[in-house]
């Protein structure tokens, strides 16, 4: 496991981007990257896009982890998104920066122009971010809605969303919540407020809060409605069916009309804080992470005694199968205590009946399929090759069921005590697409997750498909995964990248996967972590 470890989060807003849209200003958004090696950058995480702006102050927060001992080097993009596709390869770049999250984490304010490439400055635009320790794992969760608000618009009623906002350290307001707009209404309801209480308030019940009721425009040009100031202390006495009120205030309105009451009635009708449980603290709680593997053993792989085979094991002792298996169960392997791990083969034709098997131990003991440390696979990896014949198809489902039925027995417990891993490795033509489809969406209800790692040249189109990353995955009768729990990668990416980079691709989902499971289920780590007041 890692060394000592914060979490960071970093506040972005931008100045004077540049107008890529004709007729309209940019919608903006912002990535955040890291230095993998070998040249290669991969997403940590991204705002919101905000519409029609050249100065956007993004809302949500980007989360990284901080280590002490690494030099982290960041690169921050501002892409102008006109479609709905998660790749940002087709939208227009407004500009970035690199820098180190040391640079970042050391300056109160860190403000840098813009470039579209090194030396070439992206018009006048401007980057400011600004870190801030997460400390406090307590998320607030807030129900509100509101009365009679003023109408904004000729046409229509009001477009009204609420922004709140802290006073850090300088005296400043900084946002930390924007709420979604509900169209033509006086008296919305929005959806549950669920945020960190670290971005809210510090943590510091006292501290000011200033909520902004605005009526939302295309154009960017939001109306004031009004605005009040709070603080949690006065949030926390709604609940149990008594709501706080707050009268919404327009300034100026105020200062000109002696009649005016106020803009509306903005009414909190519950307040909770409530605990949310990190990776670390499920694991450190207890929770083991057992981890299984899968090998393709297809005759779409070639014949092992040839040098073009992806099964053929070079002079030096390596493929790509093997390498898969080190740098993924390296890291894997610190989480589980007893350091056994299930080791099966598909799609060959197995002795001593020489049927084709979609589940057959690499150790051939199918009661105790367990192979000793990740060198155990590797070793009935090694002694199997010339054991088997290649043959096919190229059945994923059966091994998914298989570890699904130890998941499930798992979940039975009602604790968040064992966590599943499954690695399958596979030169990428499957077979079984339906029935592998609905494997996954009964999978994605249990305590699992799927890493897919494609070797060899094919077109990996159908993993890419069972991998959520463009849409929720349905089965074939179109139930929805409940989660996203598969992450595919192919190996060919990562052949010059260093060792250590196919694994932090791969396992890089599966921290989000085990929290969102426990989350759903709503189970606390075995030892839950004590909360430590500030």
């Amino acid at each position: 496991m890692a060394g000592s470890v914060s979490r960071v989060e970093l506040s972005v807003t931008c100045r004077s981007l540049l107008d890529r849209d004709l007729g309209s200003r940019s919608d903006p958004l912002c990535v955040v990257l890291h230095d993998a090696g070998g040249g290669r950058w991969i997403e940590l995480d991204r705002t919101e896009r905000i519409k029609n702006c050249q100065n956007p102050e993004f809302c949500k927060k980007l989360v990284v982890d901080y280590y002490f001992e690494k030099v982290q080097k960041l690169k921050f993009g501002v892409y102008d998104i006109d479609n709905k596709s998660f790749d940002l390869n087709d939208d227009d770049y407004l500009g970035g920066i690199e820098c180190t999250l040391g640079q970042v984490v050391s300056s109160s304010v860190f403000t840098r122009p813009l470039e579209l490439r090194q030396g070439k400055p992206a018009g006048k635009g401007t980057i400011t971010v600004s870190a801030e320790e997460i400390k406090d794992t307590r998320v607030l969760c807030l129900e509100i809605e509101a009365r009679n608000l003023d109408k904004k618009d000729l046409l229509g009623k009001s477009d009204p969303f609420l922004e709140f906002y802290k006073q850090n350290d300088a005296g400043m307001w900084q946002l930390v919540y924007r709420s979604e707009v509900i169209k033509d209404n006086l008296n919305p309801c929005w959806r549950k407020i669920s945020a960190p209480l670290q971005t809210f308030c510090g943590g510091d019940f006292n501290k000011p809060i200033k909520v902004q009721c605005a009526d939302h425009d295309s154009d960017g040009s939001h109306d004031l409605i009004g605005i009040f100031e709070t603080n949690l202390t006065q949030l926390q006495k709604a609940g149990d069916g008594s709501a706080v009120e707050f009268e919404c205030i327009h300034p100026e309105k105020k200062q000109k009309k002696k009649s005016y009451k106020n803009s509306g009635i903005i009414r909190i009708k519950s307040c909770k804080i409530e605990t949310e449980y990190s990776f670390l603290d499920y694991v450190m709680g207890g929770c083991q992470i057992n981890f299984t593997v899968g090998v393709d053993f297809t005759g779409s792989n070639g014949d092992p005694k040839s040098p073009d085979s992806l099964h053929y094991i070079s002079p030096d002792g390596i493929n790509e199968y093997l390498i898969a298996i080190w740098s993924v169960g390296s890291v894997v392997q610190d989480y589980d205590a007893d350091k056994l791990f299930p080791a099966f083969g598909f799609g060959a034709q197995v002795p001593p009946s020489w049927q084709v098997s979609h589940e057959f131990a690499l150790n051939f003991n199918p009661s105790n399929p367990y192979c000793q440390g990740i060198q155990g696979i590797v070793d009935a990896y090694r002694q199997i090759l010339p054991q088997i014949r290649l043959y096919g198809p190229t059945n994923f489902s059966p091994i998914i069921n298989h570890v699904a039925r130890f998941a499930a027995h798992s979940a039975e417990q009602g604790t968040a005590a064992q966590y599943f891993i499954l690695l399958i490795i596979t030169d990428g033509e499957i077979t079984d697409l339906d029935q592998t489809r609905q494997a996954i969406v009964n999978a994605s209800k249990l305590p699992m997750s799927i890493i897919i790692v494609g070797v060899g040249e094919a077109d990996f189109k159908a993993m890419e498909f069972l991998d959520g990353d463009n849409g929720v995955l349905k089965s074939l009768t179109g139930e929805p995964a409940a989660r996203d729990i598969v992450q595919f990668v192919p190996f060919r990416q990562f052949k010059n990248a260093p060792r250590e980079a196919l694994s932090q691709m791969v396992l890089a989902e599966v921290p989000k996967q085990l929290v969102s499971y426990y989350k759903w289920q709503g189970w606390p780590p075995v030892k839950p972590p004590e909360i430590k007041k500030m």
